[in-house]
C-alpha cells in the first residue's frame, strides 16, 4: 500500500495512472464506435448486439465499473497534476512566449476534458437512460439513434463534442505512450502517426452517425 501511495503522490505516478486509465477508455471507445456503426446495417444487427449485452445481466456492470473507476482516477490525477503545474509556475508563460513543441490538442486538454465530461453525462441521459431523448424506446437502440438526431442543436453539440474527443485522443494517446515508456524520444516530436490515425478513426466513426441521421441516410 505504501508503494501505491508513493506512486499516486508522485507526478510520474499520476501520469502513469492517467495513461493507463486513458488507454482503458480508448479501448472502450474503439469497441463502442464499431458497435454504433452497426446502425448503417439496419435495426437487426445493432438491436441484437444490444440484446446480447443486456442479456449478460449483472456481468455488464463489470466493465461499467471499470470504466467509472478509470474515469474518476483519470479526472483526479488530471486535476492534481494541473494544480502542481500551476504551483510550480504560477505566473504562466512570459508575455509573447510561445509553448515549445506543443499542439493545439495539448493546449486544449483541460477545457476539452471538461466538455467531454459534460457530453458524457448528456449522452448517458440521451441514449442509456432516455430522459433526454424525445422518443426513447427501451431495448431498441436503432430507433433511438434514428430518432435522436432530428434536433439541429443536439447534432451540433455532438459534433462539437466529437471534435473535443478527437483532440483529446490525439494528444492523450501520444502522451500515454511517453508516460508508459512505449514511445522513445523522437527528433520529430510533432509526428504522431499512430495517435493521429486512432483519433481520426474514432472521431470520424462517431461524427458520421448524427450527420447521417440528420441527413436522412439512417431512418
Amino acid at each position: 500500500m505504501s508503494r501505491l501511495r508513493l506512486l499516486w503522490e508522485s507526478s510520474v505516478g499520476q501520469k502513469v495512472i492517467m495513461a493507463i486509465t486513458g488507454l482503458i477508455w480508448l479501448a472502450y471507445l474503439i469497441t463502442h464506435v464499431l458497435a454504433n456503426l452497426l446502425v448503417f446495417q439496419g435495426p437487426v444487427k445493432i438491436n441484437a448486439y444490444s440484446a446480447f449485452l443486456h442479456g449478460t445481466g449483472a456481468a455488464l456492470w463489470v466493465p461499467r465499473l471499470v470504466l467509472i473507476a478509470a474515469l474518476l482516477l483519470h479526472i483526479t490525477a488530471a486535476i492534481q497534476l494541473a494544480a502542481r503545474s500551476q504551483e510550480a509556475r504560477p505566473t504562466g508563460y512570459a508575455a509573447g512566449r510561445k509553448p515549445q513543441v506543443s499542439t493545439f490538442a495539448s493546449r486544449t486538454m483541460r477545457w476539452g476534458g471538461a466538455l467531454i465530461l459534460l457530453f458524457l453525462v448528456y449522452h448517458i441521459l440521451h441514449f442509456t437512460v432516455g430522459t433526454a431523448h424525445p422518443d426513447f424506446v427501451e431495448g431498441d437502440p436503432y430507433h433511438n439513434v434514428a430518432s435522436g438526431f432530428h434536433n439541429p442543436l443536439v447534432v451540433a453539440f455532438y459534433l462539437i463534442a466529437m471534435v473535443a474527443v478527437g483532440l483529446h485522443l490525439y494528444h492523450g494517446v501520444w502522451s500515454s505512450g511517453r508516460s508508459l515508456g512505449m514511445t522513445p524520444p523522437s527528433p520529430h516530436p510533432l509526428r504522431r502517426t499512430i495517435a493521429l490515425v486512432l483519433a481520426l478513426l474514432v472521431w470520424l466513426g462517431f461524427t458520421i452517425i448524427p450527420i447521417a441521421v440528420y441527413g436522412g441516410v439512417v431512418r
